[in-house]
């Protein structure tokens, strides 16, 4: 044990080197001093704060009544003023600080031995310490005894009273601290969760500042209070305690922060008095000699003593608290020395920015945890921001700057951004450091998923790329030429920078993304990219033997970067793929956005008209084109003669969606444009609808016509050309039936024929089917959405279900095409076409005349369900995926994502309810085996499925696993007994820990778990009749999968299924050293086993397979079997406790007990 430390006694200054001290100061800590420190703070601003202590009370009986004790104040004042510790003081802001440190060093000045112990006392409180600090003094000051005393110093632990000690030097103290052992268990100061932890981290380095800036004129230079304290601190901050270890090496590091600033000052004074010596010098230069020179020489050598004593502390401080630390095993300790070590680098340059220390900064850059990275970094900011500076940083910069730009890459998002940050300061400041390699892997980012990263790289790439241009280039001869012809200033630097863009993109290997390019210039290049009018003028520009102009390849790309431009001013910067942005736009924001939709709607409605026709033919261009309507305003009043300008940009449209060899990109852009055009709330949608209405039906004529020729007797008769014609209409029906309600033109009755034709005769083409399945699909679609409007009556809500069985019949035909693509599109519109159903059931109100149920058929059913099997559950030798073994890895990408949405398709059936629950047993077997292709969707439908009936999902997954089981033993059997297949068994019991894991909270789905159990254990023992060719049931190893769901029973349950369980095996003789028996005794061990005995499942079974001679029939000699019907085996102490348990839960349940017998 520790003694416990004497009481303290006060001594004249005369003997302390005669006779050891305990402290004024063994220092007792209260255990709730620590954590309740905000409570103080009403004390701010009321009173005058007083620090008080056991150290306080003896330096006041050592002195006078009127003179300044440990508070710094007369009697008179003392009586005032409220008496605080140094430790609450923390608590109580800067000016208390200040006026009670001034306190402690009047105090100090008194009795500086009293005054250090409460400073020490200080320290350890602040690191959380509950326990006891003991003092004494060191009896000799001969180096060797020092040496003899240093090789005592230990930290051991006294395992017996449960407390742990650390006893260190504080020259001239011998400390010794004493305290609990379970201390790194509790949170100190510095690490407290929340906002207080924080501040006492800023409050307690404030304390520090303020004492050595107080201290600073005359204590410490004493020799006394700096070697104390620094050797305090060394000593602590090498504890293995962490919460000494942090608290001190924050205390050691921030009087070192201190110390420069003094430090400066000091230099500052220097400075002064060295230019009045040489001032007064000049003025006493033909005298022999000047008092006042000679003091101005005195006061120089007495500052460069000072500082030298300061560079010498800083030093010690360096070696023996930072040198050990930085790489300390706690980041946030690393962390902080990184972050002072550069503040003392620039503000204390003369020492401390030279290689000796940068190599720090540059070897924590690689360390592993991303705060120190960026604490680096941030340092090095600062550093390289500083022009004077940047002659020290040579060495540093041509060292470590392969690793500042591969900094860019960090998997931290702000690391990556203040690396990037870095190098532009560096290329600002330092331009032969990055070379042109350099500089192109940074340009690249500009295509960064992180949009602060890619905005920083966009500034990279706008300042010295686009905003020079560079002598003799293409662009300056351009512009020379567009000068010569008369063209404006603006238009040629506009002509420069667009060449410089398309430069940079066009040579740019990796990426190829335009609106990420935009987005990441928008912030820099915002008033280059809305130019519309200009670049517009650009793009109208027809070449001349002057000028060549862009070339179509140029003309694409500015056209893609008009088209993102307009988007990124209409949306703002939303990008799919890329994060990081602000998600709330603010006020200024939103009216610039407006303002810019504006000036785009202004310009666009009567420009794009002439780029439409400019770039007819070229679909490419056309199709990017057609998107910047969707981005018009209602109404443009700043455009003369509106209506006449919106019948422009229309009949343009018109005529380019009835172009013959319109691509679908193309007919899904005006179909698109279209639709924004017709709104309700735009100025021009009646011509815009009535241009529209004009092109369906002139459509739909054609189309009667072409089928009128081609369907001739019940058959398809149509030639290659005329087929052409037909599909060319169909395409434009369908891109504008997907946003437009055809309803009124009757499509549905007008195509129904063809497909019929098509999927009963034959003869006509693949993708004509494919295109009358999805304007079939559409019809029926607007149908079910607008028909809240049309069902007034039962006779049309019997016409509506007619036509979505018409159509569901329809698609089932289609699903035994040879065309993959027509099979994959009926499987999507029936399956689409059902959920939608489904969800219009939902919401319909049940008062007004709604929609008739529809329910598949049980032939439909079967065909989806054998088409998922077929298509998506394939197997690596199957023919769907031998289609794409050798493909690329694109195909292979896109293929897999066909399946997902397929997969996806018919799990949306299930959860809605449209397919019975236990046709999900058939996706769910196959949950392992592709967890990795569509875990996923599966995880999400049996979640879904749970939620609308529990019971019903949970039987399920019990026909999952039971019909996988029932295959496997018929497998085995048509091998004829041969070995079990054990990684097919192992497979399916993999299934059952999978579905276990699903359970979350075992009271929320007790009655799904138990029912498992139940119908499991119905399912191994029902119909079973034991003979002597039959010892055992045939199933019984279905309770090993059985028992993967044990962990999720409640503990009664447990004791309920147990009972179950014997009383399905009470009329059969059970030996249970049979090997064919071994799964029961696994099952019984899952449910016998409880969180309290520590015992598992595997352990119980192997207590029961203990040596034993083998053993009979039972049906050798009825005779000499047990007494009891089952006989079991158990271990002694389990079994009795469990017989127990169960006799109490039969009295609760009213279950039937069946005795165990324990062989003892």
């Amino acid at each position: 044990m520790i003694p416990e430390p004497s009481t303290p006694t006060s001594r004249p200054r005369e003997q302390n080197e005669n006779s050891a001290i305990n402290s004024a100061g063994a220092v007792s800590h209260s255990g709730d001093e620590s954590g309740n420190e905000n409570r103080r703070k009403s004390a701010r601003g009321k009173k005058r704060p007083q620090i008080c202590s056991e150290n306080t009370k003896q330096a006041q009986g050592k002195t006078s009544r009127g003179s300044p004790g440990r508070a710094g104040g007369s009697g008179g004042r003392r009586g005032q003023v409220e008496a605080v510790t140094l430790f609450e003081v923390v608590t109580m802001g800067r000016s208390a600080m200040q006026t009670v440190i001034g306190d402690w060093i009047e105090t100090y000045v008194m009795d500086r031995d009293s005054a250090l112990l409460d400073l020490i006392s200080f320290f350890i409180q602040c690191s959380g310490c509950k326990g006891v600090v003991t003092a004494e003094m060191c009896q000799s000051n001969r180096a060797q005894d020092c040496c003899d005393i240093l090789s005592t110093m230990v930290e051991e632990v006294d395992e017996d009273s449960g407390l742990q000690y650390k006893k260190f030097m504080a020259f001239p103290w011998i400390l010794t601290v004493t305290w609990p052992m379970d201390m790194d268990c509790v949170e100190y100061p510095l690490i407290q969760s929340g906002p207080y932890g924080r501040w006492f981290h800023s409050e307690f380095g404030d304390f520090v500042s303020v004492l050595v800036s107080q201290c600073q004129h005359r204590v410490v230079f004493d020799g006394y209070l700096m070697n104390a304290l620094v050797s305090l601190l060394t000593e602590l901050s090498d504890s293995c305690v962490r919460a000494f270890r942090h608290t001190c090496t924050l205390a050691a590091v921030k009087i070192l922060s201190a110390l420069v600033a003094v430090a400066l000052s000091l230099s500052a004074a220097m400075e002064n008095a060295q230019k009045l010596h040489g001032v007064e010098r000049r003025k006493t230069s033909g005298r022999q000699g000047s008092p006042r020179l000679d003091r101005i020489k005195k006061k120089i050598a007495e500052l460069q003593e000072k500082r030298s004593e300061i560079e010498s502390i800083m030093d010690t401080i360096f070696k023996g608290v930072f040198l050990k630390r930085y790489r300390d095993v706690l980041p946030e300790i690393r962390s902080m020395c990184t972050e002072e070590l550069c503040s003392w680098m620039k503000l204390y340059s003369v020492a401390f920015l030279n290689d000796s220390y940068l190599k720090y900064i540059g070897w924590m850059m690689h360390d592993k945890i991303p705060e120190v990275r960026l604490k680096c970094v941030l340092g090095l900011q600062g550093l390289y921001g500083d022009p004077l500076l940047l002659t020290k940083l040579d060495l540093f910069t041509s060292r470590f700057k392969g690793r500042l730009i591969s900094m860019t890459l960090d998997r931290d998002n702000e690391v990556a951004v203040q690396a990037m940050k870095l190098l532009i300061l560096i290329s600002k400041s330092c331009e032969e450091v990055l070379k042109e390699e350099d500089y192109q892997q940074l340009y690249q980012f500009v295509y960064s998923s992180q949009r602060p990263l890619a905005t920083l790289a966009g500034e990279l790439v706008y300042s010295r790329l686009l905003n020079v241009a560079a002598p003799g280039s293409k662009g300056q001869e351009d512009a020379c030429e567009g000068a010569a012809r008369g063209q404006d200033v603006h238009t040629e630097r506009t002509m420069v920078r667009l060449r410089a863009l398309l430069t940079f993109y066009m040579q740019s290997e990796l990426h190829k993304h335009v609106v990420y390019l935009v987005d990441g210039l928008w912030d820099c290049a915002g008033e280059l990219l809305k130019d519309w009018p200009t670049l517009s003028d650009i793009l109208l520009q027809e070449p001349t033997p002057q000028s060549t102009g862009l070339t179509e390849a140029e003309q694409a790309v500015v056209v893609e970067v008009l088209v993102a431009s307009v988007r990124q001013a209409a949306e703002g910067p939303s990008l799919v793929g890329r994060s990081g942005g602000k998600k709330v736009s603010s006020a200024k924001e939103r009216k610039t956005q407006l303002d810019d939709c504006a000036k785009l709607t202004e310009h666009f409605l009567t420009t794009l008209p002439k780029l439409l026709s400019k770039f007819a033919g070229r679909w490419d261009a056309v199709a990017s084109l057609m998107k910047i309507p969707q981005y018009f305003l209602p109404e443009c009043p700043a455009v003369e003669n509106t209506q006449v300008t919106s019948e422009e940009l229309i009949t343009e449209m018109g005529a380019l969606v009835d172009h013959p060899s319109g691509p679908p990109g193309v007919l899904e852009a005006v179909s698109r444009a279209y639709l924004r055009l017709c709104g309700e709330d735009m100025a021009w949608h009646p011509t815009a609808r009535s241009a529209r209405d004009t092109l369906i039906q002139c459509w739909k004529d054609r189309l009667t016509s072409q089928l009128g020729d081609a369907l001739k007797d019940d058959t398809f008769c149509a030639n290659n050309d005329k087929t052409g014609e037909m599909l060319s209409t169909l395409r434009k029906l369908r891109a504008f039936y997907n946003g437009h309600d055809l309803s009124q033109w009757d499509l549905f009755e007008l195509l129904s024929p063809l497909l019929s034709v098509g999927c009963l005769q034959g003869g006509v083409p693949s993708e004509v089917i494919l295109e009358v399945l999805q304007c079939l699909f559409h019809a029926v679609l607007w149908n079910l959405h607008t028909s809240g409007k049309t069902l007034t009556s039962r006779e049309k809500a019997v016409a509506q279900r007619q036509q979505l069985s018409a159509f569901c019949e329809t698609s089932y035909r289609c699903l035994s095409h040879s065309d993959g693509s027509v099979k994959e599109q009926a499987f999507l519109g029936v399956c689409d076409v059902l959920t939608a159903h489904s969800y219009q059931l939902n919401v319909w109100e049940p008062t007004s005349c709604g929609p008739l149920l529809y329910t598949p058929g049980p032939r439909l059913q079967r065909a989806l369900l054998a088409f998922i099997l077929e298509q998506v559950f394939v197997g690596p030798d199957s023919n769907a995926h031998s289609r794409v073994g050798h493909a690329s890895e694109v195909e292979r990408l896109e293929d897999h994502h066909k399946r997902r949405t397929l997969l996806a398709a018919y799990c949306k059936l299930l959860v809605h309810g449209v397919l019975e629950m236990s046709m999900a047993s058939v996706v769910f077997t196959h949950y392992t085996k592709y967890y990795n292709d569509f875990g996923d969707i599966i995880k999400e439908t049996l979640y879904r499925t749970r939620q609308t009936d529990k019971i019903g999902s949970a039987r399920t997954l019990l026909l999952c696993l039971q019909e996988l089981y029932v295959r496997l033993k018929q497998e085995q059997q048509c091998r004829g007994g041969g070995q079990p297949g054990v990684q097919t068994f192992t497979s399916i019991k993999e299934l059952a820990r999978r579905f276990a894991l699903t359970f979350g909270d075992p009271a929320k789905f007790r009655e799904s778990v138990t029912m498992i159990h139940r119908s499991g254990i119905e399912f191994v023992f029902s119909g079973f009749v034991q003979s002597p060719d039959v010892a055992c049931p045939p199933y019984l190893t279905y309770l090993t999968i059985l028992s993967e769901f044990s962990s999720k029973l409640l503990k009664p349950d447990k004791k309920t299924l147990f009972c179950f369980l014997q009383r399905q095996t009470a009329d059969h003789v059970v030996h249970l050293r049979e090997d064919c028996w071994q799964p029961l005794i696994y099952y019984r061990a899952s449910l016998l086993a409880t969180a309290g005995e520590g015992e598992d499942v595997a352990s119980y079974v192997s207590s029961d397979r203990r040596p034993h001679p083998p053993s009979r029939s039972p049906y050798e000699d009825r005779s000499e079997a047990e007494s009891s019907p089952v006989s079991t085996e158990p271990p002694p102490r389990i079994a009795a406790k469990v017989m127990e348990e169960l006799h109490v839960s039969g009295k609760e349940t009213g279950d039937e007990i069946v005795e165990v017998e324990v062989d003892l």
